[in-house]
């Protein structure tokens, strides 16, 4: 059950909020269509439900808001706009993902591409597909988790009427074993045609809340539907008579030899047709033409009496869609007959005709239900994929979902994100070939130390490229869930879950410390190759400039993470990378000069009495070590932005409401 109350956007200035006091419900087992002309509040409203727009009002999720459900992906599945999803990822690596990120098994991913119909474009990237197609993997990643409830923002836009036909039959499929679906159109007839309840909204506030059936009856256009091979004549035969009586009749011929007569029945068009001797091949009463009804799908038992109600929707919602139903419209005022000739016009608008189409291929019924899911208490088929459609052959439904929970579930995620695309081996082969380079023209000048040439570090850089190539794919780690937000459907919640944030933490250390080896290895064969051994004489020190090293590359990468995370940006997490050595480390050079008023021999006993566990004391030469890392300017000036920029990371996530 989905309960929407006094849904109510913030207002702009000086005018009225685009939604305004909106309460509805969206029944389980019942399809529902959110109705309204494009600017009325459809999207916001959806937008206001998922707490992703500020505002005022509830929406609870089986007796739950959203920001109270542990894992909401578990519980609603989510279609806005487009794939939020890097172009340059696969559509499987895409879905295995997300996988991932709701805790379900990477089969899952391959399962769904099969009952969506995109099993054959599973190595297509998600930018080269097209409209349809990227629907269908959105719905894809909506159906991933095995949610309860299903909110889909215009899921038929862009889409062929057969493949609106099928993707109706999937909605109805998910519905009919106990979900509750909520979709936004702006098309009356589209509504009335797939949805078991339409709920009608203008400028942001409820109009009406209706059954299908009810709909179609009271708030759709009826018009008689006329064929004849004297169109012409017949229309002004009409409009003649109609204006002669002081009636309002609107005429609508179309393609030649086909009439829509608006305000008149069967009887006065034939008895007018009969009195002036035109032929007639078709005169029928109609309620607008939707084309074929979605077919009804086998019901499952929802608990005691559901599946009896949810009959009887479908049932009234087939004998609804026995008329031909057309969009919202108003005959022309005043007396007499408005005729509107208007060749391959689309269905009637507010003012304008509507034209009698044949019905489109009715898809097959998907097939058994699946039995009852045991942690939920019900069983959540999906409507079959595409070519069963086409084939004819009854659906088969997806299988219960398992479960994959643990601590490592945010590691699995981020690590299927980070190799998902070629942007870390990009960077690794480009920072390798620049540190090379570099480091041949150090060695070549015989005045630079070799830690300096090793790393690639130039006196007058600020930073070496290895730590710019950490920097950025720590950058990249927050900065790619804002610029595609695939985890939680534009939720905005991804960052402020702390394992996921200590999955993106670790993952980019461990590719920092990758890099520099990579780096230091590749400039030592440079070196090499190039000179021979003579440059590569071991420090006596080798061991803390490794450490240096390692801190250096690890601090640059969780500089970028927690900036990025911060100000929701990559280029906020590069500027910060790239701020420490600039900016920073000059204040921390000037607060460090001079000498100590007091010595600082014996720290590291003293912090080995402190700790609770206390370490050996052959332990005290590492601390030692890593604390005249930290020290150095450069380290002290990445401590101190680190915790400036972990107190921000907090800071900005106070609000955040859901957990990983």
């Amino acid at each position: 059950m989905l309960q929407a109350i006094g849904l109510t956007s913030t207002s702009r200035r000086d005018l009225p909020p685009l939604v305004d006091d909106l309460t509805f419900e969206a029944r389980p087992g019942c399809v529902t269509a959110l109705l309204g002309e494009p600017g009325s509040g459809k999207t916001t409203a959806l937008r206001l439900m998922l707490e992703l727009e500020p505002g005022r009002g509830v929406t609870y999720f089986r007796g739950r808001p959203l920001h109270r459900i542990p894992h909401p992906a578990r519980e609603v599945g989510v279609l806005l706009g487009d794939v939020p999803g890097h172009p340059s990822r696969t559509v499987r690596g895409q879905l295995r993902m997300l996988c991932a990120a709701v805790g379900v098994p990477a089969s899952r991913a391959d399962t769904m591409m099969e009952v969506v119909g995109i099993g054959g474009l599973r190595d297509q990237r998600l930018g080269s597909l097209s409209a349809g197609m990227d629907r269908r993997v959105g719905l894809a990643a909506a159906m991933l988790a095995d949610p309860c409830t299903l909110i889909l923002d215009e899921p038929a836009a862009g889409l062929a009427p057969r493949d609106r036909a099928w993707l109706y039959g999937l909605l109805r499929g998910h519905a009919s074993l106990g979900g509750a679906v909520l979709f936004t159109t702006g098309d009356a007839k589209e509504a009335a045609r797939s949805a078991d309840r339409v709920v009608s909204i203008a400028a942001g506030r409820l109009v009406a809340d209706q059954d299908a059936a009810d709909f179609a009856r009271t708030r759709l256009r009826p018009r008689v539907a006329v064929r004849t091979p004297h169109a012409a004549r017949l229309a002004d035969v009409l409009g003649r008579e109609a204006r002669a009586a002081h009636r309002v009749v609107e005429i609508v011929e179309e393609s030649g030899s086909r009439l829509s007569v608006y305000g008149s029945n069967c009887a006065e068009v034939g008895e007018a047709a009969f009195r002036h001797g035109v032929l007639i091949h078709q005169l029928a009463d109609e309620t607008g033409d939707t084309g074929a009804p979605v077919p009804p799908v086998p019901q499952a038992r929802t608990g005691a009496g559901s599946g009896a109600r949810v009959e009887a929707r479908a049932e009234a919602r087939v004998e609804a869609a026995a008329q031909v139903r057309t969009g919202p419209g108003v005959p022309a005022a005043g007396g007499g007959a408005g005729v509107h000739r208007e060749p391959g016009a689309a269905g009637a608008g507010p003012a304008g005709g509507a034209r009698t189409e044949p019905p489109a291929e009715t898809p097959p019924a998907p097939g058994p239900a699946a039995p009852a899911h045991a942690s939920t208490g019900r069983a959540r088929a999906l409507a079959g994929p595409a070519r069963h459609a086409r084939s004819g052959r009854p659906a088969r439904p997806a299988p219960p979902v398992r479960r994959v929970g643990g601590p490592l579930r945010p590691l699995r995620y981020e690590l299927r994100r980070v190799f998902g695309t070629a942007t870390p081996f990009l960077t690794a082969a480009l920072v390798v070939a620049v540190s090379a380079a570099t480091a041949l023209v150090l060695a070549r000048t015989g005045h630079t130390p070799l830690n300096r040439i090793l790393a690639a570090w130039p006196r007058p850089f600020p930073l070496p490229p290895a730590a710019l190539g950490a920097g950025l794919l720590g950058a990249l780690a927050f900065g790619e869930e804002y610029r595609y937000p695939a985890l939680a459907a534009d939720r905005g919640t991804v960052p402020r879950r702390l394992g996921l944030l200590t999955a993106k933490l670790g993952v980019c250390a461990a590719l920092a410390l990758l890099l520099g080896a990579l780096v230091v290895t590749a400039d030592a064969a440079a070196l090499r190759l190039v000179f021979g051994a003579a440059p590569l004489r071991v420090p006596a020190d080798w061991l803390a400039a490794a450490a240096s090293w390692a801190g250096l590359l690890v601090g640059c990468a969780w500089a970028g993470v927690l900036a990025s995370g911060a100000f929701r940006s990559s280029l906020a997490g590069m500027a910060a990378v790239i701020a420490v050595p600039v900016a920073v480390v000059p204040l921390v050079r000037g607060a460090l000069e001079g000498q100590s008023a007091y010595p600082a021999s014996g720290v590291a006993s003293r912090l080995r009495a402190l700790a609770s566990a206390p370490w050996p004391v052959e332990a005290d030469r590492f601390v030692l070590g890593a604390l005249r890392v930290m020290a150095q300017p450069v380290g002290a000036a990445l401590v101190l932005s680190l915790m400036v920029l972990l107190c921000a990371y907090g800071f900005t996530g106070l609000r955040a409401r859901v957990r990983w």
